[in-house]
């Protein structure tokens, strides 16, 4: 009890902690969107490769978040959320000095794990901090705006950091972040727990762990063919199969790893569907952005950044705003407001995309997504929490996060690949243009750069702007898949959600 009270007397402090040690997982989530171009050029990895390199780390941080969120119920939360400090902050070491493809994809891998320790601690922490659920909404809108604008900050951060430095930077700032928060966590949070009945299932952890990564790695590889294409729909079998053993397998255990009764209250699957379709939109269509914001209107990586403090303002102001919106009107109709502004807005988007910037039209559809996406993410995390018991605050949290980094990595995998897709059959022969060049061209923009590079100028220019115009021709497709997506999210949600009533 002692422990307890110490740990709402000091939330928070204890919410600045988390939200410090949140802002960083979720800011190397998109940190590498604004340096990619700079990495290609440095270790000139393929267009596999350049999606691996962005891809792994959420891809590895999903399946194992069930298995670190449920050990901190069991074993201690702060136990765990130092202990991802520290792999965070070995891997982000490993990055700054990564020399080939190789070793740069491994320490993204690792600083996922070190990722997936971090975040079920933060939310499930925050459920024991703060018990009064209209604290609690200003907590998750404060976390939920940090999340949401962490993963805008990163493309930002990013673009700053390869201007002015190099795109190794862009890992080197973790370190000093992860030594600071050691003691500080220490000091200021204390260790807390709530284990249930039975012991820790390692197996369970196990068959979920598999089951996600397989599912996740089938939907990243498919669409990009090749030699690993026949692998992605065996490991996406595989998955499922291990899926449905976990799931088997918790309805069997008296003390299970996941309760399946949480997926029974329609609070808590819509709020998980509603975070993994949030943050698959915002992270691929972030990455999209930030592709044509460098490559198509050949901006500078920090003129590039600057214009998607358009979506982070708006997400902060979205997560402040969020809380005395749920305290006035239901959840239910908070949730379909924000769907409903994020889906009207990649409409507009998709209406007006060209070739040429269009500030004017860009700064508000910008605005709407970031406040909209907020809102959401805040009603959904609420709605979750509120209906998951505090002893599995840490297996409730797990899922979301799950939701969230699985999200993620779709959101590059399953957008990027419309797009990609797209840019591939809109793309046009171009006279004077050599066969291998041509072929080179055809596979993406920056190919398309490094093909120009080597033929006679006005072909060269003549080829780069066939290639933008391919580019906003799939961008745009991905834009109306996200309008439609939304707005069958806002319908389902309205029908689905329970109705709560108005709190006061």
């Amino acid at each position: 009890m002692g422990r307890t009270e110490a740990l709402v007397r000091r939330r928070w402090a204890v919410l600045a902690i988390l939200c410090a040690s949140l802002l960083l997982v979720s800011i190397d989530a998109t940190v590498l969107h604004m340096a990619l171009p700079a990495i290609a050029e440095d270790l000139r990895p393929d267009a596999t490769e350049q999606l691996w390199i962005i891809a792994v780390y959420s891809l590895l941080a999903a399946p194992l978040l069930l298995a670190f969120g449920t050990l901190g119920d069991h074993y201690g939360r702060r136990r765990v959320l130092v202990l991802g400090y520290v792999v965070f902050g070995l891997a982000s070491f490993a990055a700054v000095f990564a020399v080939n493809v190789p070793m740069l994809i491994a320490a993204r891998a690792v600083l996922g794990v070190g990722g997936a320790m971090i975040m079920p601690a933060t939310l499930s922490i925050l459920r024991q901090a703060f018990p009064d659920r209209a604290e609690r909404r200003t907590a998750i809108g404060v976390w939920s705006g940090v999340a949401g604008s962490g993963a805008v900050l990163g493309p930002l951060l990013g673009g700053f950091l390869v201007q002015e430095f190099s795109w190794h930077a862009a890992f080197a700032i973790n370190v000093p972040v992860m030594l600071a928060a050691l003691p500080l966590t220490y000091w200021l949070i204390p260790e807390s727990a709530d284990p249930p009945e039975g012991k820790w299932d390692l197996l369970s952890a196990v068959l979920a762990a598999g089951g996600v990564l397989g599912v996740a790695f089938a939907i990243k590889q498919t669409p990009h063919g090749g030699s690993m294409s026949v692998l992605g729909p065996a490991a996406g079998l595989a998955g499922v199969v291990l899926l449905v053993v976990f799931v088997r397998r918790q309805k069997r255990l008296v003390s299970p790893l996941l309760d399946l009764a949480l997926f029974r209250r329609r609070a808590f699957s819509v709020a998980v569907g509603s975070v993994l379709l949030v943050m698959l939109s915002l992270v691929g269509l972030g990455l999209l952005f930030a592709q044509y914001l460098q490559l198509v209107l050949a901006l500078e990586p920090m003129e590039a950044a600057l214009r998607l403090l358009f979506v982070m303002v708006a997400a902060v102001v979205g997560s402040l705003v969020a809380a005395p919106l749920l305290r006035w009107f239901e959840g239910r109709a908070v949730t379909v407001a924000g769907f409903a502004v994020v889906g009207l807005a990649l409409g507009a988007a998709a209406l007006w995309l060209d070739t040429a910037e269009n500030l004017w039209l860009l700064g508000p559809v910008l605005v709407a997504v970031g406040f909209g996406i907020s809102v959401a993410l805040t009603a959904a995390s609420d709605a979750l929490l509120a209906a998951a018991p505090a002893e599995q605050a840490g297996a409730a949290s797990a899922v979301e996060e799950t939701a969230y980094e699985l999200g993620a990595g779709l959101g590059v995998a399953v957008l990027g690949s419309i797009a990609a897709g797209v840019y591939t059959a809109a793309f046009p022969a171009v006279a004077g243009v050599p066969p291998h060049e041509a072929e080179l061209a055809g596979r993406g923009l920056t190919d398309a750069a490094e093909a120009a590079s080597v033929l006679p100028e006005p072909v060269a220019g003549q080829l780069l702007e066939a290639a933008r115009g391919a580019f906003v021709d799939g961008m745009t497709v991905a834009l109306a898949t996200g309008f439609v997506t939304f707005a069958v999210a806002a319908i389902a949600a309205a029908r689905l959600l329970p109705k709560t009533g108005v709190p006061r």
